[in-house]
């Protein structure tokens, strides 16, 4: 089937975007390739529209559950058939799909990297028929990239289950080291890459210095109309600010990934539709975003890294008209920054004394616990032992990545749940209530595949169409559990935490360079990057933005903060230039000559008039003869 019927059908674009089809063309004819797209630049189709083209299923490699769980619905919607397999599943779900994989069912298979690591997954993979390997999010598998998990540093185990079938790598952000770190952790054959530009020519980049924010950000929406997302570092500032603004009589609303998958969805619906002009979030929004007309991206807190800040300004002016991204920036902006490294990397004691406290906690001796697996209730930990709930998260992320725990901190924030009997034996129950006998038919009818899988159902959803309340819902539930009609597991918010080796003591913990060192040392690289973007008054900030990224060109935009006070001083020093050669032109008026240094004594600066006579001179508005002037023939 040609590509573009592939698209039409689908998804109903006549034509391909940029560089598209140059990367389906390339992953369709095998080449390993990579390909750099900004946000918004359309990355899902590069490998769904090839895949469809192709036999066999097409793995891809996403590391948030969040996303995995987005593409699948979206596929689904399109009747594609795609799942995805990540810790959340128990493992005969896993073995399910692996198995439907085989029997060629299933045309995406999304896996977490950390899923490489499962000697089931790859035993059972080696028998599926695979179209190529797609690795999202490729940025991750580099060391200089902003967000590295060495989880991704395993797919290269797939070159070799597969040594001839093509990978295509893919990122928003890549800077050149990171471009080359990709290629070579995923071993490429072909050096086939494609890259759209940088350049965002319908985004206005603005770093405004304020010590008044909210201030700020009225005059902004104020001035600037349509959808706007304000963008802060802390889930309690996305509830204070919207507070804020709706006080002042601005329709807007929150997101953080705390929230009830109910209250999210309704939240970013609600802003999607126009309902709520502005959503104030943290940079859990984003993922899936498809609203086209954002016409304004505020960061309220300057992110870690140009790459975070570009990715999220990027969520501006997807249509291709006039939005801005805008940056505010305190006197306490680059302290606040510069502090963040310390809090991402504490200092190695504090590392190994979370460690030995988790321990302590789940009452786990040395040389104990292999495989433990807990919900960690993170914030009464922090509260028992004195920690800092953000340094505690950042230990522990570094302890995952050194491999003596598991810590998942992505929430499972959807019930699921799964008959445990046959469908027609629900039919023999004599005793339910009514509105369970209700509730039961509801779900039939809502969901498929209860009979077979755990599925993922939303309480709102049944509660409205039964005209109840939520909790009744969840009270139904517990109870059909009870009597063992199905299998309830309620959403997931405390992190997963998992031995993944005995407990060691707190002395031996080592901690290699490239989980610590290294990775601090590229944080703290990247935070300075960030500062000098901030405090950047001298060149554009697109220019400085596409710079970093590696893109050449001085092509300037002529709409950033930089650009247009550049233009203000040149409109100045053009108007001074004419000022003065009028002065001049008085002063030799009277057709004598004068002496050159009676100019001198005119009220503009001395490089002004220096300037200034040159150009008269070249112009023959005025004769000289290096000592004397008089006026020309013009």
């Amino acid at each position: 089937m040609d590509y573009k019927d592939i698209l039409k059908e689908y998804w109903g674009y006549d034509n391909f975007r940029g560089i598209q089809e140059d990367i389906i063309t390339s992953i369709g004819t095998g080449h390993d390739t990579l390909g750099l797209m900004p946000t918004g630049g359309g990355k899902s189709i590069t490998f769904q529209v090839p895949a469809l083209a192709m036999p066999g299923t097409c793995i891809v490699i996403t590391p948030l559950i969040s996303l995995m769980k987005d593409q699948v619905d979206r596929l689904h919607k399109m009747n594609i058939p795609a799942y995805a397999i990540h810790s959340n599943l128990l493992r005969k779900e896993t073995v399910k799909i692996l198995d439907n994989c085989i029997y060629g069912k299933i045309k995406f298979l999304y896996v977490s990297p950390e899923r490489l690591e499962s000697q089931l997954f790859l035993t059972k993979i080696k028998h599926v028929n695979i179209s190529f390997i797609t690795v999202d999010e490729a940025h991750c598998i580099s060391q200089w990239g902003h967000d590295f998990r060495p989880s991704y540093l395993r797919i290269k185990r797939l070159r070799k289950i597969f040594p001839e079938k093509a990978f295509l790598a893919l990122t928003a952000t890549a800077t050149e080291a990171v471009v080359e770190d990709i290629r070579r952790n995923l071993a490429f054959r072909d050096s086939n890459t494609f890259c759209m530009s940088f350049r965002r020519k319908n985004i206005s980049y603005v770093v405004r210095h304020t010590e008044n924010r909210m201030s700020e950000i009225l005059h902004i929406l104020s001035a600037v109309e349509g959808a706007c997302i304000i963008y802060v570092n802390s889930r309690q500032k996305t509830y204070d600010l919207y507070r804020e603004l709706r006080s002042k009589g601005i329709s807007a609303t929150d997101y953080h990934a705390g929230m009830d998958i109910a209250v999210k969805t309704r939240h970013q619906k609600e802003w999607h539709d126009g309902k709520e002009r502005v959503i104030v979030a943290t940079n859990a929004f984003g993922m899936g975003i498809d609203k086209p007309d954002v016409r304004l991206v505020i960061h309220y807190d300057a992110p870690n890294s140009v790459e975070a800040y570009f990715q999220e300004a990027g969520r501006a002016g997807r249509d291709g008209n006039k939005a801005y991204a805008v940056l505010l920036a305190t006197a306490d902006t680059i302290r606040t920054l510069r502090t963040r490294v310390s809090i991402s990397y504490p200092e190695k004691e504090f590392i190994a004394s979370v460690y030995s406290h988790v321990a302590y906690f789940y009452e786990i001796g040395v040389g104990m616990g292999k495989d433990m697996t807990f919900y960690f209730p993170i914030e009464k930990f922090c509260k028992i032992y004195g920690y800092n709930v953000n340094q505690v998260e950042a230990a522990l992320n570094i302890l995952h990545n050194a491999g003596y725990i598991i810590f998942d901190s992505s929430e499972d924030t959807k019930t699921r749940i799964r008959f445990t009997v046959e469908r027609d034996d629900l039919y023999r129950l004599t005793e339910l209530p009514a509105d369970e006998e209700m509730m039961i038919n509801c779900l039939i009818r809502t969901y498929s595949g209860l009979f077979t899988v755990y599925s993922y159902i939303e309480e709102d959803v049944i509660a409205q169409v039964m005209n109840i309340d939520k909790e009744h819902v969840v009270m139904m539930l517990k109870d059909l559990q009870r009597r063992r009609i199905l299998t309830y597991i309620p959403p997931r918010i405390n992190p997963k935490l998992v031995f993944s080796e005995n407990r060691v003591d707190e002395k031996d913990i080592m901690l290699r360079p490239e989980v610590y060192d290294k990775r601090r040392m590229v944080m703290e690289k990247q935070v300075e990057s960030m500062i000098a973007y901030i405090q950047d008054n001298r060149q554009c900030r697109q220019t400085h933005l596409v710079k970093y990224f590696g893109e050449k060109g001085e092509e300037d935009c002529n709409k950033c903060d930089v650009c247009i006070e550049k233009r203000k001083l040149r409109n100045a020093d053009e108007d001074t230039e004419q000022e003065c050669r009028n002065a001049i032109l008085t002063l030799l008026a009277d057709g004598a000559r004068h002496l050159i240094t009676e100019t001198y004594s005119l009220p503009y600066q001395n490089n002004i008039v220096k300037k200034t006579l040159a150009k008269m001179i070249e112009e023959e508005y005025v004769f000289s003869d290096s000592i004397t002037l008089r006026k020309g023939g013009k």
